[in-house]
């Protein structure tokens, strides 16, 4: 294999799966020692790429203007944009118009043949209800969960009777019927899950749970798949 080949390879590695990716994953891989790999991180930085972490840490590939743009075979556009329709049908309103703007955007960067393919895709989605409407504005919440702050609103449950919480915001979820964020909540002091159409009057608050999102997600997502598939046990017995 050709450096350029396996730079371009090391580039692909690193934007795949989650990160930070440590260079014994890396050379695994690809087939290389870990020393190559970091000499060749030398390299794609020396380049433009910006990549963050060490040797010991793993490393995060920083996407960067100055790169040149990333091309898709034609089942990842197809995916693209099956994905990007589903925003379109589920989201809530910010996030459908900032799908339908990657669309004309994406459409406007591609090659003449997969621009065609993207305005004549095979693929589409559509839902005959949407989700319920959310009460609460979504982008604000979006923002304060990237900016891990602690949110405070009111909250009418299935039977119609309110509580005031405090939670930190892990994740928004887009299901069939409703849109719900997964959060810790202060109140219960667990994780608990909140329809977005049944939260009233929130506020950002000037309080972090810095640096405890990523480890509260994940717990929040192992105990979720293990409900489910106790769940599933059940279901079977």
């Amino acid at each position: 294999m050709s450096r350029t080949a396996r730079l371009f390879q090391l580039m692909q590695a690193l934007r795949s799966g989650p990160s930070p990716k440590t260079s014994v994953q890396l050379s695994q891989d690809l087939g290389v020692s870990a020393r190559t790999i970091h000499r060749d991180i030398d390299a794609l930085r020396g380049l433009g790429a910006v990549i963050d972490g060490e040797a010991g840490f793993g490393f995060t590939l920083i996407e960067d203007a100055t790169l040149p743009p990333l091309g898709f075979t034609d089942d990842e556009l197809e995916a693209l944009v099956l994905g990007l329709r589903e925003v379109q049908a589920i989201g809530d309103p910010g996030l459908a118009d900032a799908a339908g703007a990657a669309l004309r955007k994406l459409q406007g960067r591609l090659p003449p043949r997969q621009s065609h393919r993207l305005s004549h895709a095979v693929l589409a989605a559509t839902r005959f209800s949407r989700p319920a409407k959310p009460t609460v504005d979504v982008s604000a919440l979006r923002q304060a969960t990237w900016d891990e702050r602690v949110i405070a609103f009111s909250y009418a449950d299935a039977k119609g009777d309110e509580t005031e919480r405090k939670v930190n915001p892990l994740s928004i979820v887009y299901m069939d019927r409703a849109s719900v964020l997964l959060s810790w909540c202060h109140l219960r002091q667990d994780f608990r899950v909140f329809r977005l159409d049944r939260m009233q009057a929130m506020s950002v608050l000037d309080e972090s749970f810095r640096p405890n999102q990523i480890p509260l997600l994940r717990e929040a997502l192992a105990r979720l798949r293990a409900e489910r598939e106790a769940r599933s046990c059940e279901a079977d017995v």
